[in-house]
């Protein structure tokens, strides 16, 4: 390959591990040093370590260069989320150092960065790509030491002293032992289990941790047990202040297998690599894998061929995203086993976007709308959030929604055992943005559904929301137990100790039932009933999801809310899945979806949703959220995106503006 065809690198952050890459570069087939950023470019000896490479200052003059094609990000584990997304925005490929991010979600919302802009984006585990590593797997596939049931890894080393400031102890920097080396055996694990069970990786079904966390806050020495399906465990370690034997173990039914320093391979400047066979009678063989190139060399040619062939990810042996985001989820219920959250992901350090700016006010794609008796402004979708459990997860979702326009969150008493409501709290505080935003609050759920502890729990919800108020007010449940009226006198009180300041309701309720509410408190001069959060989507609930469900999805409810002009805040809006392109009739697999959504009519819809969607170039998905939105009464779907991707998928719902016609034929042909 000449010179001029090979891929023009830049290197984000001059450090050690810089170097080493760079290294590799200059023994690689397919790459070259182009140029480094750098916040301090008259640093003594950074000419000479990166020979040839222009210096830039900043980071962002980096990513300007237009003779950089791809950039290697090697700054300190806090910093690869943000610079890697924005390499992607400035189109960049990118390779970045292991970790990806500090957990999953941040990996995969720079997939999704990664994913918009075409660009290509790998995660630097360099024994991947290594012919050791190859070799290793082929002796597993091949049923050298017949079935695996044990993996023992470490990755282990004592610093000579504690040292505050250095980034493996240093909190600020996310140091420690689990996110710098842990992600080794981790990832050998997965990688070993998967070929022993002839799959490309295999994951954990249950992950338990337990570490020691030193002065500064980070582990110092710890380790996990994962287990496999099949019954395969991994034994897993790592320190920064112990040092451990750092052997790769892998024991089954007909010997073991041993390989020192798995992810130095033959040496990091090419050398010989040995894998030890060991017999059940004691005898061994050594197998060796010799290779005279530098270890770095092969993660680069690597990427460089996937750029070239227009791939996004590494190829197998290199770890691809769902790769990665499997790594990571096993690092992320590591750290939460053994109680590790860095100061930097709590609410009051992680003050910017995963993009290091400040929260921008949102300007689209998602409109607002004017609701009785609410302000201000509601955006047409809801977003709820339960699924998450960190701020630092929950953080990135949050902000997203709120730049595309978003200021309307579903939060409740219930969910997540009162975490959703935490974490609602921590970000508006940590934003400033509570007068910008409508927030739901549920309670009285099932069995606590009396008018007692509408007020009992609305205070606890106050607190967890850091906030004096909500916008809009359900009771998560109804109880026909109980008069009617007194669920309004509960709520009407709050309305007037202003803890409601919109419109209060019924989730779950029957029309009779918020009927007579309105009644009821037209003649004793209370707050009226004004809003609704029943389930209501294109397709009609066969059966209930959970007990004490109301669907209003059928024609007697549709004309019910029309003719009074309810706002409904519609759960399930887009049936649970059952408009994915997954869900198709064979789904028989899916209980739930099977015993919800299964119907002859429901079918005709959604193969209607189908054909309106091949029509606008959409999917099925989109059509049945816009159904929802394109309601003749104000109808406000709760959306439950898990990740980024996830949500703009949604959104793309807002392309389309269904007449009433099309919205008529969905419905009933």
């Amino acid at each position: 390959m000449t010179e001029k065809d090979k891929i023009r690198w830049g290197i984000i952050g001059p450090g050690a591990i810089a170097k080493a890459f760079t290294a590799g570069l200059a023994d690689s087939e397919s790459g070259v040093l182009a140029a480094i950023g750098t916040r301090d470019p008259d640093r003594p000896g950074l000419a000479e370590a990166f020979s040839g490479a222009r210096i830039h200052r900043g980071y962002e003059a980096l990513l300007a260069d237009t003779q950089v094609d791809a950039v290697y990000i090697a700054v300190p584990h806090p910093g690869h989320a943000q610079w890697a997304i924005k390499a992607a925005e400035a189109g960049k490929h990118v390779l970045v150092e292991k970790p990806m991010g500090l957990t999953a979600f941040e990996a995969d919302a720079m997939m999704h960065a990664a994913r918009k802009a075409g660009t290509f984006l790998g995660e630097a585990f360099m024994y991947r790509q290594h012919p050791q590593t190859l070799k290793l797997v082929e002796l597993i596939r091949s049923g050298t030491i017949g079935e695996v049931r044990l993996i023992r890894s470490s990755f282990g080393f004592a610093m000579p002293a504690f040292k505050p400031e250095h980034r493996l102890y240093a909190n600020d920097l996310a140091g420690g032992g689990i996110l710098d080396v842990g992600g080794y055996p981790v990832s050998m694990a997965r990688l070993i289990a998967g070929a022993a069970s002839g799959k490309d990786l295999a994951e954990p079904d249950s992950v338990s941790g337990a570490g020691h966390l030193g002065q500064s806050g980070v582990d110092e020495w710890a380790s996990a047990l994962l287990h496999f399906p099949g019954g395969i465990l991994a034994e897993v370690s790592c320190s920064i202040s112990l040092k451990q034997d750092n052997v790769l173990r892998i024991l089954g039914t007909k010997g073991r297998i041993e390989v020192q320093d798995f992810w130095f391979a033959g040496g990091v400047q090419g050398g010989t690599g040995e894998i030890r066979i060991i017999g059940p009678d004691g005898t061994s063989e050594t197998v060796t894998v010799e290779e005279t190139r530098h270890l770095y060399a092969f993660e680069a040619d690597a990427a460089g061929r996937a750029i070239r062939e227009g791939r996004q990810e590494f190829a197998w042996p290199g770890m691809d995203w769902a790769d990665s985001l499997g790594n990571l989820r096993v690092l992320d219920k590591w750290r939460q086993a053994i109680g590790l959250e860095y100061g930097i992901e709590k609410p009051e350090r992680r003050k910017e976007t995963l993009k290091g700016g400040a929260l921008r006010q949102g300007s689209g794609p998602i409109p607002r709308r004017r609701i009785p008796g609410l302000e201000p402004a509601a955006s047409a979708v809801a977003l709820g959030f339960e699924d998450f459990r960190t701020f630092s997860s929950a953080a990135i979702l949050l902000d997203a929604f709120f730049e595309k326009g978003g200021n309307l969150f579903d939060t409740a008493f219930v969910y997540g055992a009162g975490i959703t409501e935490k974490l609602f709290g921590d970000w508006q505080a940590s934003r400033g943005v509570r007068k910008d935003s409508v927030v739901i609050g549920k309670g009285a759920h099932t069995p606590l559904c009396r008018p007692e502890f509408i007020g009992q729990q609305l205070t606890l919800s106050l607190e967890r929301l850091k906030t004096d108020h909500v916008d809009v007010y359900f009771m998560h449940r109804d109880n026909s137990d109980v008069p009617v009226g007194e669920f309004v006198d509960a709520m009407d009180a709050e309305v007037k100790a202003g803890r409601i300041r919109g419109p209060f309701g019924g989730s779950n309720w029957t029309r009779e039932r918020f009927d007579e509410a309105v009644a009821y408190a037209e003649r004793t001069g209370k707050q009226k009933p004004g809003a609704l959060s029943n389930n209501f989507a294109l397709a009609e609930m066969q059966d209930v999801i959970w007990a004490g469900c109301v669907s209003a999805s059928d024609d007697d409810w549709k004309a019910w809310l029309a003719a009074r002009q309810v706002p409904n805040f519609a759960w399930s809006s887009q049936g649970r899945g059952f408009f994915t392109d997954r869900a198709g009739r064979d789904r028989q697999d899916d209980k739930e979806l099977v015993r919800v959504w299964y119907s002859e009519r429901n079918f005709a819809r959604r193969d209607r949703a189908v054909e309106l969607a091949r029509r606008l170039g959409k999917r099925p998905i989109h059509v049945a959220l816009a159904y929802v939105l394109s309601q003749p009464f104000p109808s406000v779907p709760l959306i439950g995106p898990r990740t980024l991707a996830e949500l703009d998928d949604s959104l793309e719902a807002f392309d389309i503006a269904l007449t009433p016609e099309q919205v008529a034929w969905l419905d009933r042909g």
